[in-house]
């Protein structure tokens, strides 16, 4: 039996997806999808390992890009608008390049169809070491965190993964599969396909994800793409400015 993502909706209409990133869960695109739902039907996805949805030893681009179109199969969604942030842009342009016909419109919010440098090592070495035995209330996780991890924000951030189970905390993502798969996460797309459909690429004026550098790879993938800069604005551009977010997408989505 297929094992699915859990996933939320809202809104009534034409079918945009969202997808989350690293250490992310669906609740963090919700003020893009309250905003969307208003014209359209907006399913929010839980990636394997995180949120809600199941725990899995393997995860590359390719599987979960199949655990999208799993998702829109059992939906009955035929053909959606597909917006993705950070790895779940990735994601997104996987299941673009691979399943062409799944994808109406793509939207890739601050990330580049490259492979990246690892840079999230210390991250990942902080959240193994929190002793969740010993964290009583948040602060306690924070405390331990902040060992490895400077940034409060980012801090709050992945203590968004944490959940209390009668007093004892545990983490909705599962940290020790995410690292044991972080190369593969940090991959890009590995074939020759183009998508040849309308894309948006979503950049924070104030994140170094998408470079100039980049552009020459973006257009041979994404030939009808073109891209927005988020004035004051970094990696997480869609919570740090959601009004100028929101209307890059719609937008983009209004265009012919």
């Amino acid at each position: 039996m297929t094992k699915q993502l859990h996933y939320q909706q809202l809104g009534s209409g034409k079918d945009i997806l969202l997808i989350h990133g690293l250490f992310g869960r669906l609740e963090n695109l919700n003020m893009v999808a309250k905003t969307l739902s208003e014209n359209y039907r907006v399913t929010s996805v839980d990636v394997r390992n995180h949120g809600d949805s199941f725990h899995d030893s393997v995860m590359d681009y390719p599987t979960m890009a199949q655990d999208v179109v799993n998702v829109m199969q059992h939906l009955a969604i035929d053909s959606a608008i597909v917006l993705g942030h950070s790895m779940g842009g990735k994601i997104a342009m996987e299941l673009a390049l691979t399943s062409p016909e799944c994808v109406e419109k793509l939207i890739i919010a601050d990330i580049a169809p490259v492979e990246y440098p690892p840079h999230h090592k210390q991250i990942i070495a902080g959240l193994q070491a929190i002793d969740l035995a010993a964290v009583k209330v948040r602060k306690d996780a924070d405390n331990q965190l902040s060992q490895y991890v400077d940034d409060v924000g980012v801090r709050q951030f992945l203590l968004g993964n944490l959940s209390a189970n009668n007093g004892q905390f545990s983490f909705k993502c599962n940290i020790e599969n995410i690292a044991k798969n972080y190369a593969n996460i940090m991959k890009t797309y590995q074939g020759n396909n183009t998508y040849n459909a309308p894309t948006l690429f979503i950049k924070g004026a104030n994140s170094d994800y998408i470079l100039p550098e980049h552009r020459a790879e973006i257009v041979r993938l994404f030939p009808q793409s073109r891209a927005r800069v988020i004035q004051g604005a970094g990696h997480w551009l869609h919570a740090e400015k959601t009004v100028a977010f929101n209307r890059s997408v719609i937008s983009f989505l209004a265009s012919r």
